[in-house]
């Protein structure tokens, strides 16, 4: 109930104030109740007061003009009518020998000439006593709103006007929080979210936060009306400021109706965008239905990889949304004036200075993706980088290193440098995964094979089909490079794997008691042990002495069966 008395207090003040600008601007523009100067021919001038015309000069005076005699006999009545300490006189009419001059006090207010007197039919002096009440009605007229009794009348009108407006400002003060905590409290009992089956569209705090936000729109809204509405209904009461306040007005009702005109100008503009618009947005949904097919498999076409659908459906999105743009553009409002189009190649220059870098990895990433060096997951390398493509882009593709640290490259530059991709073979054919070891030329290469081999299969995730196999890559001046190869289908474990390779090497060596030569020993042993760890030798082994034969036996000598193989000799 007490809003509701609220609200029916407030339409009362509004229509009050409303009222009271009427009456201000009634007194304004009340019509004068004298005969108005018959209809001007075009080369006559009306004279003007209190925007109301008295009556039309047409005879020019040596070089015044009837514009400039009309002009500077308003310029006189104002004065006379708005200086509340002139005395006030009759207009009398004082016949001269070829004019009529009409006298206030001792001021001549204007001369009336047989020239004048001809349209209207009357002759000069009855033409005079006519303009001289009329100027003598104007001028009491215009007096009256001087009048000290006129004065307190307004400001007693202006007072109850910022009453009402003070009034107003306190109930809208206390009404609009109450409605703002209304709305917290219906939140989540009367403000519920906004569901489609599970999919929520719309919380219902987001719901709150935005009737909330247009209660407090609203309400600045209806503030900067109010004060709208009290400066022109203020400035409208008093005599001296009603030109301020017939201006302010009609500023703002000439804006609304340029901007309603324009509105009902662009409604077929307005139309014509949202029809594209809305075909637009079916389009781009029929193009995703069938990309959507392709992706999945249900629809086909030759020599189109699967892989290819979403950024093909990227690609021709934005083609269709850059035409539908285009199509738009000269419906929209303004589009066809000077000044769109210069801000419209002004910001084109900037885009085409400012992107060249971001267009030329645009165009990267489309080549990319058409040339499908590498999928999402691929282990690959890009100049320096080894790591799982996790984000391809189309400007820029994001690689995780096996330390989990992502490392962003232009697509510019993957499409100018070399890139190796680990997995692109890795399923069908098998990643072939390699590593060397030197052994010294005592140590039989049979045997060095059989213990890579042994070695690479011990090791998880090499395939047992096809076979390792080993490459004997060099023949060194202190050792034979010998090179294991194994195939696997794991490609994004390849650095486990090779430690895990590594382990299984190290470990098949020392079991057989043959040393790798590397870094390779040129040191002679003193007495020495073998640098096979401690654990592999045999419980009866002992550190050996140098050992001297003959020259021409050097290479005959046979080998001590209690040493380990690959023993250096002297």
């Amino acid at each position: 109930m007490k809003s509701r008395c609220a609200y029916g207090m407030i339409l009362l003040l509004s229509c009050f104030m409303a009222a009271t600008y009427a009456m201000a601007s009634a007194q304004q523009h009340t019509p004068s109740q004298l005969q108005q100067a018959p209809q001007a021919k075009p080369t006559g001038a009306p004279v003007v007061l209190d925007e109301d015309t008295l009556f039309v000069i047409y005879d020019q005076l040596g070089p015044f003009t009837p514009q400039v005699r009309a002009q500077a006999i308003a310029e006189r009545l104002a004065r006379l009518a708005k200086d509340p300490f002139t005395r006030i006189y009759p207009v009398t009419a004082a016949d001269r020998d070829s004019t009529s001059e009409l006298v206030y006090g001792e001021m001549v207010v204007m001369t009336v000439t047989d020239r004048d007197a001809e349209p209207s039919g009357l002759s000069r002096q009855e033409l005079a006593k006519a303009y001289a009440q009329k100027i003598q009605a104007a001028l009491a007229k215009s007096r009256e709103q001087f009048t000290l009794r006129t004065i307190l009348i307004d400001a007693g009108l202006a007072i109850l006007d910022t009453i009402i407006l003070v009034v107003l400002l306190v109930l809208f003060h206390k009404t609009f929080p109450k409605l703002y905590a209304k709305l917290e409290a219906w939140r989540g009992s009367i403000i519920r979210p906004i569901r489609i089956q599970q999919v929520e569209l719309l919380s219902a705090d987001q719901i709150a936060a935005a009737l909330t936000g247009i209660a407090k729109t609203i309400r600045v809204a209806a503030v900067l009306v109010l004060l709208y509405m009290y400066l022109t209904t203020v400035l409208g009461i008093f005599p001296w400021t009603r030109g301020v306040s017939a201006a302010l007005f009609d500023a703002v009702l000439s804006t609304l109706q340029v901007i309603g005109q324009a509105f009902a100008t662009y409604i077929p503009n307005v139309i014509s965008i949202i029809v594209i618009i809305f075909v637009t947005r079916y389009i781009i949904k029929l193009i995703r239905l069938l990309f959507t097919g392709v992706e999945r498999g249900a629809i086909t076409f030759a020599e189109f990889q699967r892989d290819w659908a979403q950024p093909t459906y990227k690609i021709v999105r934005f083609l269709v949304i850059v035409f539908a743009a285009i199509a738009i553009f000269p419906y929209i409002p303004g589009s066809q004036s000077e000044g769109f189009r210069g801000i419209s190649v002004f910001l084109g220059l900037l885009l085409s200075l400012g992107s060249a870098v971001s267009i030329s990895n645009i165009i990267a990433g489309v080549v990319l993706t058409y040339m499908h060096p590498f999928r999402l997951g691929d282990r690959v390398k890009v100049a320096d980088t080894i790591g799982d493509v996790v984000e391809k882009g189309l400007l820029v593709t994001r690689i995780r290193t096996i330390k989990n640290v992502d490392v962003t490259i232009p697509n510019s530059l993957v499409l100018s440098t070399h890139l190796i991709n680990f997995s692109s073979s890795a399923k069908n054919l098998g990643l072939i995964l390699h590593t060397s070891v030197t052994i010294g030329y005592d140590a039989p290469w049979k045997i060095v094979h059989e213990l890579l081999i042994n070695a690479a299969r011990a090791t998880t995730h090499i395939l047992q089909k096809p076979e390792p196999f080993v490459l004997q890559t060099s023949l060194d001046d202190f050792y034979v490079t010998y090179e294991i190869n194994a195939y696997t289908d794991q490609a994004n474990l390849m650095a486990t794997i090779y430690a895990e390779l590594h382990q299984h090497i190290q470990d098949r060596f020392n079991e057989a008691g043959v040393e790798i030569m590397s870094p390779h020993y040129a040191q002679i042993r003193d007495g020495n042990q073998t640098t096979i760890p401690e654990h592999y030798l045999p419980k009866t082994y002992q550190a050996p002495s140098f050992r001297f034969g003959p020259l021409g036996n050097v290479f005959g000598t046979p080998k001590d069966s209690g040493s380990p193989q690959g023993e250096p000799r002297s």
